[in-house]
């Protein structure tokens, strides 16, 4: 992620990003909660400041609790369903951003894969990829 100044949106445009710096880091997700977001495949997420993340728009939010006990809010578009943004309570200075949103598919390459314990045994993970069982620390 060059430059540091990254747009993206939904589908249908009703909710439109700028992400401001570079990340903290881009990986796929294997949780099964992913896997429901992602129709089976992980999500490729990228970890951004949040308050780096502008959003214009008015997306729907999804909160439930995580296996850590922290809130999750999810995040996205009301008209199309695109899923955009994931915030936990237990890091709210960071938020993940779902890679297919950005304008540039090219923005950031992932470096590791999470919850590789939840994943299907047909799953495609690089085999020098760093991967973790379930949520790193």
């Amino acid at each position: 992620m060059v430059g540091a100044d990254h747009k993206g949106g939904c589908l249908c445009g009703a909710i439109r990003f700028r992400v401001s710096a570079e990340p903290v880091g881009t990986r796929y997700c294997w949780c099964r909660t992913c896997q429901h977001i992602a129709a089976g495949n992980a999500t490729v997420n990228v970890v951004v400041p949040t308050n780096a993340l502008s959003v214009e728009g008015q997306p729907s939010v999804y909160e439930s609790t995580a296996d850590s006990g922290a809130t999750m809010r999810r995040s996205f578009c009301p008209t199309c369903g695109s899923h955009l943004f994931s915030q936990s309570s237990g890091r709210p200075h960071l938020t993940v951003v779902r890679a297919g949103g950005f304008d540039d598919p090219e923005v950031a390459l992932p470096a590791a894969a999470i919850w590789v314990g939840s994943a299907p045994s047909w799953a495609c993970i690089p085999e020098d990829m760093q991967t973790f069982p379930a949520q790193p620390a």
